[in-house]
């Protein structure tokens, strides 16, 4: 049975791990003095037992909103706006950690143990089952936007709806009169990433279009990889007259791949993104793209933070997506494929 927070004395977390009570302090504060396998016996030993920092004083307003991020992409920092917005109005501060690997979320939460906070944003990150046993240790709340992998079904999500975004630009370029249509999906291993492929399916089945595993290619959310996957589906015999990209910067790689081939868009080839991410309304010709509520989202999460973590939501928040119609599709100018034959 979990001993009661109010109760944990650095010395029991010392009892319970077999170190000194010196040594619990060194992990609290981030030091790097301590062995790797006796850090990792303290830190469990800090989480299973409840252990509260007495620097947290939940009586007291936010003041510092520590938001770790995986890249700054165009995605993220529409996040770190919105959520510097609210915490603005709230004469509180956003502070933004990009990091890409294991060592770089390390480096993180040794500063994070070692100053304030007063809530976490998590933005499309994942962190190994040790570093999620730190962060809990802290006893800070936090808030996972659009999670990686399966998050902890305690810790409050917020997402958009993926599956529903997936399906409204599959039929919207079917409704074109497109049935050669193809997609590009983000990393496999994010939830969002298999939900839009999930409804991108749908919208084939209720069409009764047989799905054709040559006209889904991998991405990881970035240009190079849609680039690379575009070329592919490009020089196929019968080539897409249409390709739904899992992101805005993976449909710029969509219209560089058309480029190169000669194609013009839209008139040879229909593009859909997803996020309305600021350059789709820039690039020409203007994107069509799946809007997910990136500004709501951030202040959902930041609010949230704000009023101590507890909003009375349920665990998993998806907010809706909307079809943004602008001018890299139009109705197919050539004879469409057949429909699902019937035996």
């Amino acid at each position: 049975m979990t001993a009661s927070p109010q109760r944990v004395t650095m010395a029991a977390i010392a009892a319970a791990a077999e170190v000194s009570v010196p040594t619990v302090s060194k992990v609290l504060n981030g030091r790097g003095d301590v062995a790797a396998e006796t850090r990792t016996r303290v830190e469990s030993a800090l989480g299973e037992m409840g252990y509260a920092r007495s620097y947290r004083r939940k009586t007291q307003p936010a003041r510092i909103i520590d938001l770790l991020c995986h890249e700054l992409s165009p995605w993220a920092a529409e996040i770190i706006s919105g959520a510097s917005a609210v915490a603005l109005a709230a004469k509180s501060r956003i502070a933004v950690t990009a990091v890409s690997d294991d060592a770089g979320v390390d480096l993180w939460l040794k500063s994070l143990a070692a100053s304030r906070t007063d809530g976490v944003i998590l933005v499309l990150t994942e962190l190994s089952p040790p570093h999620r046993n730190r962060l809990a240790a802290l006893q800070v709340p936090v808030v996972i936007v659009d999670p990686v992998g399966r998050p902890d079904p305690e810790v409050l999500t917020i997402g958009a709806a993926n599956w529903a975004g997936g399906l409204a630009a599959t039929e919207h370029l079917l409704r074109l009169g497109h049935r050669r249509v193809a997609t590009i999906t983000g990393s496999p291993a994010v939830p969002c990433s298999q939900a839009r492929l999930d409804g991108y399916r749908a919208a084939l089945e209720r069409a009764e279009i047989d799905f054709d595993p040559d006209l889904v290619k991998t991405g990881d959310f970035h240009y190079q990889s849609a680039l690379a996957a575009a070329l592919e589906l490009l020089r196929l015999p019968d080539r897409p007259t249409a390709i739904f990209a899992a992101s805005d910067v993976q449909a710029m790689g969509v219209y560089e791949a058309a480029r190169q081939n000669g194609l013009r868009l839209p008139e040879d080839l229909s593009v859909v993104g997803f996020d309305d991410v600021p350059m789709a309304q820039w690039v020409s010709p203007p994107l069509t793209t799946l809007r997910q509520p990136l500004a709501e989202m951030a202040t959902l999460a930041t609010k949230t933070l704000l009023a101590g973590g507890t909003m009375g939501l349920q665990n998993r928040v998806e907010l809706a997506t909307t079809l943004i119609v602008r001018s890299s599709t139009q109705a197919l100018s050539r004879p469409a494929a057949r429909k699902r034959s019937r035996a």
